[in-house]
Parts: C-alpha cells; sequence; structure tokens
C-alpha cells in the first residue's frame, strides 16, 4: 500500500496549491490514501500569532474542506484529517478538544519544545547537546500520552548540527528510539528531508548516522513525503527511492497508522 499521513495546505503559511490539487496529486501518483496533517493551531495566549501555522480562525474552514473532500472523492481515494502537532504539555486538552471536531490522528513533529510563543525553534536549540537531551526527552514524554499516531522528521535535531553526531546525540537517538518502541509508533522517513539531500541543499534529515544506529532495534519506519505542495505527491520515484533505503537498512515499513473512528 501506498498511503502518505503528512500533508499540509496554504493555512500553514508556507506550503503552495488548494487543498484538492493534492488529492489529485496523491491520484497521479498512484496513493491508495491520503492524510491532511497541516501544522496545528494553538490557542496562544499573549497575543502571540505564529508564522508557520494556521490560526485557530482557520481551523473550522480546514474540517469543512477536508470533510467535502472525502465526500466527493469517495470511492476513489480514502482521504483522512489529522494534523501534525507538538507536545506542549500547557496545551493538551485544546489536541482532545480538536478530536471532537473530527480529527482523527495527530502526528508527532517537536518544532518547538514547551511551546513556540516563548522558545525558539527546536532545531537551533539542538545546536548545544543540553538541547538535544530536552528534544529527545520531551519527544519521549509526548509518545507516552498515546495521543500521537506516528513520529515525524524524529532526526530533526540535526538540522543545524551539520556533521556534529555527538556522544548526546547518539543517546537522544537511543531515547527517542526507546521511546517509540513503547508507544508502538513508527519513526517517519521524511521525504521532505530527502528531496532536499538529493537537490543539494539538505535539511539535515534524513540523518545517516541517525538511522544507521536504530538498525536492528525493532523500530517500524513509515515514509512521509511531508507535502507542501501538491507535485511532491506525484513524486513516485522519490517515494520508491525512500522505501528502497529503509529496506535496504532493514527496517519493517509500517504503511497504515491508528486512525480515529476506523477508516470509513
Amino acid at each position: 500500500m501506498k498511503i502518505n499521513y503528512h500533508t499540509h495546505t496554504t493555512r500553514c503559511q508556507h506550503a503552495t496549491g488548494e487543498d484538492e490539487e493534492y488529492v489529485r496529486a496523491a491520484l497521479a501518483g498512484g496513493m491508495d490514501g491520503l492524510g491532511f496533517s497541516d501544522h496545528a493551531p494553538w490557542p496562544y495566549g499573549g497575543g502571540f500569532v505564529s508564522g508557520i501555522r494556521m490560526g485557530m480562525e482557520r481551523l473550522e474552514d480546514y474540517v469543512a474542506s477536508v470533510k467535502a473532500l472525502r465526500t466527493k472523492y469517495a470511492g476513489q481515494l480514502p482521504i483522512w484529517l489529522g494534523l501534525e502537532a507538538e507536545y506542549f504539555p500547557r496545551y493538551m486538552d485544546h489536541l482532545k478538544r480538536m478530536q471532537d471536531l473530527g480529527v482523527q490522528y495527530y502526528i508527532l513533529g517537536q518544532h518547538y519544545i514547551d511551546s513556540e510563543e516563548d522558545h525558539p525553534y527546536a532545531p537551533r536549540v539542538c545546536v548545544a547537546d543540553d538541547g538535544v537531551r530536552r528534544y529527545a526527552d520531551s519527544i519521549a514524554e509526548a509518545l507516552s500520552t498515546g495521543l500521537y499516531a506516528c513520529l515525524a522528521h524524529p532526526d530533526l535535531f540535526m538540522r543545524y548540527r551539520e556533521e556534529d553526531y555527538s556522544t548526546a546525540c547518539q543517546q537522544a537517538a537511543e531515547t527517542i528510539a526507546q521511546a517509540a518502541r513503547e508507544a508502538n509508533v513508527p519513526l517517519e522517513y521524511n521525504l521532505l528531508g530527502l528531496r532536499a539531500i538529493k537537490d543539494g541543499h539538505g535539511r539535515g534529515y534524513p540523518y545517516p548516522a541517525f538511522w544507521e544506529q536504530l538498525r536492528g532495534r525493532g523500530n517500524r519506519v513509515i515514509l512521509g513525503v511531508d507535502a507542501h505542495q501538491p507535485a511532491s505527491l506525484a513524486d513516485t520515484a522519490l517515494w520508491n527511492e525512500a522505501r528502497r533505503q529503509v529496506q535496504a537498512m532493514g527496517f519493517e515499513i509500517q504503511e497504515t497508522i491508528q486512525i480515529q473512528g476506523g477508516y470509513d
């Protein structure tokens, strides 16, 4: 099966294309299912406005759009409604409330530690070894909640470290891998990062040493397009290359994730 659960929309302020264009591209790319998982809105206090996610006022439109596409393309392509969300302890009740609106799954994408409004971008924090340890600990705590269906770009902490895969980084990888196994959650092999590497301007992930270290640990891997433009869903060659790389390292590929309410 060929299913992508990691798909963004223009509401996040850094993706392009209409929602339906992503569906058409998924069909063109031979997808067996498509999950939308735009960056989750958070009810930030103090007037803080994020520049990398939808605002709370766009959530209703997002939910309605995905549900309408699910109806329109019924029988052609299963479509699910998700969100890519961080673990912000002070706001976790908010994630549970959004499930009542029809959100079927959450991808853990820990772009910030603790909260966005008063903390820098996580890879910036992770330039220091202490930041790497904090990142890994936040991932472990997040996965222990049972709210997340998979872990996006688990090696995000390497984005600005270049070749500095220190002892702290190796320990962080072990912490993340163990937490994922205990939570029965797959690690994402991120195709947005893979495309960047192939185009010569890598994002630091997928980071080879991270994945080599986790060989034989029993972690399952899921492919994630991390689509920010429709055409990426039709890039069959990149999908096949990612699958080949993951299988060559001996990982079991997980095709589906747990969906609230089932697959209907």
